[in-house]
């Protein structure tokens, strides 16, 4: 299963010689970002990963000095290790494009990524430079490549979004999962069903002010609603498959592992990420591959009332974000502020263990996990994140991998895998 190394015409180099920086945090202060620059510096610092992380300087970025001071002292106490500070601002163009013209790779954990996530974009493709996020926000990720896909492609900037918990255990699962069948089957699998099997994690106020947002496009734009629910919205082939998916939206019962189903309120982004990942490894799962994505109940009457009830639940919660009285109402006085999220503790007593299962056109099956060993939104996210950035800077060329929208399966591939295996507490396995 090769990645897809087409080369652009044209692409201006993002060496280490050149730049000043191998990695920029952008939105250090930010809850998932300080998470993450910690992490960094303590990644960077421990004398046991020195020959994986040579020649890496980097640096924190974002609006407000203060508080990127106040977390420069916090790094460097803790860690030894000098981190420098950049000054940058999602109105300012400018500033972004200095920022962006001194780095191989820009990490982004500014969202919503639909109010600020924008400019930063177009300044990465129209600089060269590398860029991974953590968006969960599918329509955000079309904009941005119906507008600047030509440009990333000219300049050799390779974005790569949903770099997190959305949606690189999913991405990389079924990559995973493909790549065992081919070995063990001599072909891929042409379903895939993935299943949590088990999560221990909170929400932050930024990832709720996500939610909100896409609600609020879907609450004024029909054509917004059109895009949600196209399994295929990021595939920019001109033969793209129309093969129908399924879509686990109401409780079900799975007969053949005797539990109950319920909606995976992240399956929306992360079901369009790996059918883009099957366009750009050239449909290496075979162009009438389905996967679809749902949480496992118990069995019996408890898991039936569990899959009834979180399928309610989110039915009003979507119901209640798209009107704008009942949207604020929740954001003022139930769901978290911004800037807030689990605790330490929390975040490091978290984990998740999801499934796979595989059945080729022979009816030959397979089964794999991934797991994660903390909360997955932010303490397995900020190590997947920084792991990503670290990848583009050192293990993948562009040579390999030109510029363009990519997946974090279709640009990194093994080697990703492998670094998140080695140093991010994440496991991949056949059972």
């Amino acid at each position: 299963m090769e990645n897809n190394t087409e080369t652009a015409t044209t692409q201006q180099s993002t060496t280490s010689s050149d730049r000043t920086y191998a990695v920029v945090l952008y939105g250090a202060t930010s809850f998932v970002g300080q998470i993450t620059a910690h992490y960094l510096a303590q990644f960077l610092s421990d004398t046991n990963n020195a020959a994986a992380v040579a020649d890496i300087d980097w640096a924190i970025a974002g609006r407000d000095e203060d508080k990127l001071k106040a977390l420069q002292a916090e790094l460097e106490k803790t860690t030894d290790n000098k981190v420098d500070i950049i000054i940058a601002n999602s109105n300012d163009d400018a500033s972004l494009d200095a920022m962006t013209k001194q780095t191989q790779v820009i990490i982004s954990t500014v969202g919503p990524y639909l109010k600020y996530g924008e400019p930063l974009i177009k300044s990465c493709a129209n600089n060269g430079t590398d860029y991974v996020d953590l968006t969960g926000e599918a329509i955000f990720i079309k904009d941005m490549l119906d507008k600047y896909q030509d440009e990333a492609k000219q300049s050799g900037a390779r974005i790569v979004n949903s770099c997190g918990f959305d949606s690189i255990p999913s991405d990389l699962g079924v990559y995973f999962t493909q790549q065992q069948a081919e070995s063990q089957f001599d072909q891929s699998c042409d379903v895939i069903h993935m299943r949590v099997k088990a999560a221990k994690g909170g929400l932050s106020g930024g990832t709720i002010a996500s939610m909100a947002t896409i609600f609020e496009e879907v609450g004024t734009d029909k054509s917004r609603r059109k895009q949600v629910a196209n399994p295929y919205l990021l595939n920019d082939d001109q033969d793209a498959p129309n093969v129908r998916q399924d879509n686990i939206s109401k409780p079900e019962y799975d007969e053949q592992h005797e539990r109950w189903l319920a909606p995976f309120v992240m399956a929306s982004i992360n079901t369009r990420i790996v059918h883009r990942s099957n366009q750009l490894l050239d449909y290496d799962y075979g162009r009438n591959f389905k996967y679809d994505e749902a949480m496992w109940m118990k069995d019996g009457v408890k898991g039936q009332l569990m899959s009834y009830g979180m399928s309610l639940g989110l039915v009003g919660f979507a119901t209640a974000m798209v009107f704008k009285p009942s949207r604020e109402l929740l954001s003022k006085h139930v769901l978290p502020k911004s800037g807030s999220g689990p605790s330490k503790s929390e975040q490091e007593n978290g984990y998740f263990d999801i499934r796979f299962f595989g059945e080729t056109s022979n009816k030959d099956t397979i089964s794999t996990k991934v797991t994660g060993d903390k909360d997955p939104g932010y303490g397995s996210t900020s190590r997947m994140l920084a792991q990503s950035a670290l990848c583009l800077a050192q293990d993948v060329s562009k040579q390999e991998v030109a510029g363009g929208f990519w997946t974090p399966a279709s640009a990194m591939g093994d080697k990703l895998l492998t670094r998140l295996e080695q140093h991010a507490g994440l496991s991949f396995e056949v059972v």
